[in-house]
């Protein structure tokens, strides 16, 4: 998840199923109760949904809710349609309590509670989402159907109470967490219902970091993230470039999880956890080494069960593929970094390019990870400088890290190319000029992938470089082009039916930034997409879904964007200053279909909306002190949506 002005994003969670729940609607093919999900009260199938937008809060109580006025127009295959209102619904929410286990709540390695003086410490910050069927499972009741929901929690934001720290500087000196929920689905409605709470245990794996978004595998594991890997060279000590964005405490988050600030090895740190949810609702992580270290929003997994593009937050980033040599398995495979090579104009808003792509290195996570556990070190990799040495055998670079001048120590490709990957993708001449690179998705039928950039500015917008841009503060959302074929820079074939050719930007999902705000203080037009952050894909539905992370807007909304009509639809609108991310689209699970999330960080930052005054008690006494934050889902007054095939 994005960071803004190093304070970490907020999740939304939304959950928009889309199965058939009751409504009392006036007019032709009302529905009238007691459908089941998937098909109308004749037994027909859905054909498709058409999403019907609402308009922005307008008063305090709705600036500072989660909520939704938005509908969803469903066209069954007899051609009979129904219009049924949307409302969001809380399945949990952190810092409470189920079955006796705190949403959120925090764990040492020995998997003992983190606390403070208010008890055990939980996160603020829910963020990615996997609600999952898991095949032989059994239902609580004969009246569900059961389901698995996997949660990650980015971060605690606000400092334990007692704590001398400021919110600012607080938000990567505690562990993460994870955790995994029984859900009962209504067999009738589709409606979710919590039944049971387990944290995941990270302990065997040195903890979790900073987790952002998520996706699900077409394996049915839940593929998660570690966002802005700590810095291996300053952690040994070396000084930092003058203009890093590195903003982590490695040694906080070691002291809280370890007990010792000395004891956690950054090159653990920025990897893909994928968690499996097995019948007996028991989980298993694994930890992957080999698609490299980044400050990675999410994977996400092509149809081909083989091929993972990979966004890359922060500012100076790249963009990076992973092709798996088996399918199913991303324990080993061939790394690659892009070359933007612009079409469009320099100066274009959004623009376009033709993408090459430079061969890392092949590795494995058992071989990674031998190099990590035999003691590896910055130092062992590159020689560095932050000033130009003088010396023709180094490459200046310019990165997350700052700007730097590298130079590769013999026999240690391998190693840069997966424990320092940004850096050496920089050294071999992909693009590192990315900025606030958020959420993968794809469409497979078209075979697209969709990408955005929330803020398109920094090393994109400064004239110099390969991507030559003019500066879009409401970011912009892109399209790559995909092809079988294809070769790397070096001529050799990439063993992918998936690699992207070409990237543009849709003109219909630019953002519209003003310098100059409207009368509540909103930079950004409120009926454009503003900083994109989240993205997932509707096979069935046909329909892009976008939450957003912006402070140029008072409030952060989540949309429906149809790629065939091009409508574009706000469905949901989470608390003031609150981010909406944590999507998950499901079509079809026993006749729903889904959309999750989650909301995180309410009220960050204030506000100069003229109803401020009464906002601010508002988020207070809605969301404990600011520290609530909800996972739910969007779907009808009574449960869910049709499923759709």
């Amino acid at each position: 998840m994005s960071r803004r002005a190093l304070a970490a994003g907020v999740a939304f969670g939304l959950v928009a199923t889309l199965a058939g729940g009751q409504a009392a609607l006036a007019g032709p093919g009302r529905n009238t109760g007691g459908e089941h999900p998937g098909k109308g009260r004749d037994g027909a199938a859905v054909k498709s949904v058409e999403f019907i937008g609402m308009d922005p809060p307008a008063t305090p109580e709705q600036k500072a809710d989660v909520y939704s006025s938005a509908k969803i127009k469903v066209t069954y295959a007899n051609r009979r349609t129904q219009i049924l209102d949307l409302a969001y619904h809380q399945l949990m929410a952190t810092g409470e309590t189920v079955n006796g286990k705190v949403v959120g709540g925090l764990y040492d390695v020995n998997d003992q509670p983190l606390t403070d003086d208010n008890g055990q410490i939980a996160s603020d910050a829910p963020d990615g989402n996997s609600l999952i069927k898991v095949p032989g499972a059994r239902g609580s009741s004969r009246s569900s159907n059961p389901l698995s929901l996997v949660t990650q929690y980015e971060y605690r934001s606000k400092p334990p109470a007692g704590s001398q720290f400021t919110e600012s500087d607080y938000w990567s000196r505690l562990p993460a967490t994870m955790s995994v929920a029984s859900i009962d689905q209504d067999k009738r409605t589709g409606a979710l219902k919590v039944n049971d709470y387990d944290n995941i245990s990270f302990a065997a794996e040195n903890g979790l970091w900073v987790p952002c978004a998520a996706s699900l595998t077409p394996w049915n594991t839940h593929l998660s993230s570690e966002e802005y890997e700590p810095d291996a060279k300053t952690r040994e000590g070396l000084p930092a470039a003058a203009d890093t964005q590195d903003g982590t405490d490695i040694s906080g988050f070691s002291k809280a999880f370890f007990g010792d600030p000395t004891t956690a090895n950054a090159y653990n740190y920025g990897l893909v956890p994928e968690v499996r949810v097995h019948r007996d609702g028991s989980t298993s992580v694994q930890m992957h080494y080999a698609l490299g270290r980044i400050a990675r929003e999410l994977a996400d997994v092509q149809p081909d069960g083989r091929t993972a593009f990979m966004g890359d937050d922060g500012g100076f980033t790249g963009m990076f593929m992973f092709v798996a040599d088996r399918v199913a398995d991303l324990s080993s495979g061939t790394l690659y970094a892009a070359k933007w090579r612009q079409t469009s104009p320099a100066g274009a808003d959004g623009g376009s390019a033709k993408l090459s792509w430079i061969r890392l290195g092949h590795g494995s996570d058992r071989e990674i990870r031998s190099l990590v556990e035999g003691g590896i070190t910055f130092s062992d990799i590159f020689e560095v400088s932050n000033t130009d040495p003088g010396d023709p055998g180094f490459t200046k670079v310019h990165t997350y890290a700052g700007t730097e001048w590298l130079k590769l120590n013999p026999g240690m490709a391998k190693a840069a190319a997966f424990l320092e990957t940004r850096r050496y993708a920089a050294l071999r001449g992909a693009t590192t000029e990315f900025n606030k690179f958020e959420g993968v998705t794809h469409n497979a039928r078209d075979k697209k992938v969709y990408l955005v950039m929330s803020r398109v500015e920094g090393g994109m917008a400064d004239g110099a470089g390969d991507v030559q841009l003019a500066q879009n503060k409401g970011g912009a959302v892109y399209q790559l082009d995909l092809a079988r074929g294809v070769r790397d820079s070096s001529g050799a074939p990439i063993r992918s039916r998936y690699a992207a050719t070409g990237i543009r930007a849709l003109p219909a999902l630019l953002g519209q930034y003003s310098s100059t705000p409207d009368l509540s203080g909103n930079k950004c037009d409120q009926d454009h997409v503003c900083g994109g952050d989240n993205l997932k894909y509707s096979e069935g539905m046909r329909t892009l879904f976008i939450g957003e992370d912006t402070s140029y807007r008072n409030n952060n909304y989540v949309w429906a964007y149809n790629v065939d009509s091009g409508k574009l639809s706000r469905i949901l609108s989470v608390p003031m200053g609150a981010e909406a991310t944590g999507l998950q689209v499901v079509d079809n699970y026993n006749g729903s279909a889904y959309v999750m999330g989650n909301f995180q960080h309410p009220g960050e930052f204030g506000s100069s909306d003229p109803d401020w005054a009464q906002i601010e008690p508002l988020l207070e006494s809605r969301w404990n002190g600011l520290l609530k934050t909800t996972i739910g889902y969007l779907g009808t007054k009574d449960g869910a949506l049709p499923g759709l095939r």
